[in-house]
């Protein structure tokens, strides 16, 4: 399975090279960076929750991220693998964090 701090991102769309504990680290830290002292960033943990709900969109990425590798000419990727793993994770993170957003 996808691991929380490592994962090849090769087939990744330009300027969203991330694992999903890559992004989830990043964005913690955004968090802690922030002025707000008392706001906390959940969607972290709350991507953590999902990634099991997720799981067979993140195999058919890492299949093909796998598949790609062997790709010489360098035009194979794995775009709509990886907005379909995003499209899930996203969809199950949204509503719990936004269900107390004031």
């Amino acid at each position: 399975g996808l691991s929380s701090h490592e994962a090849d991102t090769r087939g990744c769309p330009p300027g969203r090279r991330h694992s999903l504990g890559r992004v989830a680290a990043e964005r913690s830290a955004e968090a802690k960076m922030s002025d707000d002292e008392d706001s906390v960033d959940h969607r972290p943990d709350l991507e953590e929750a999902c990634k099991p709900k997720c799981q067979k969109f993140i195999d058919a990425y890492e299949a093909c991220v796998t598949r790609i590798e062997k790709d010489a000419t360098g035009e194979a990727h794995c775009t709509g693998q990886y907005f379909d793993m995003w499209g899930c994770v996203d969809h199950c993170v949204a509503p719990k964090l936004f269900k107390d957003t004031k």
